[in-house]
């Protein structure tokens, strides 16, 4: 008997504000920012992409651009995202910095 698995999509467990600002700050520590972009277009997918998109005051097709793999995303496109998502960026001390 052969099992068979759905494919994971995160986007359909993103269904809170906790669970997504826990998720983007997970994401925004790999060292590879593709990862980031990634999850910002799972909670983007899980917020309904086109308004999204709107709300960012970006084209659908220039949000899936913009998060794609290997895209390198203007600064002020990025917090448009996040603004639109309703999250921010929060810098805190990483421990003590080395003199």
């Amino acid at each position: 008997m052969k099992t068979t698995y759905a494919p994971f999509d995160a986007a359909d467990y993103l269904d809170n504000d906790e669970v997504v600002a826990e998720y983007l700050s997970a994401a925004i520590e790999d060292a590879n920012p593709d990862v980031f972009l990634a999850a910002l277009g799972d909670v983007a997918k899980a917020r309904g992409i086109a308004q999204i998109a709107k709300d960012a005051g970006l084209g659908r097709e220039s949000l899936y651009k913009a998060l794609g793999t290997g895209a390198h995303p203007r600064y002020e496109t990025v917090t448009a995202v996040l603004r639109a998502l309703g999250v921010k960026f929060t810098v805190v001390a990483d421990g003590p910095h080395p003199r």
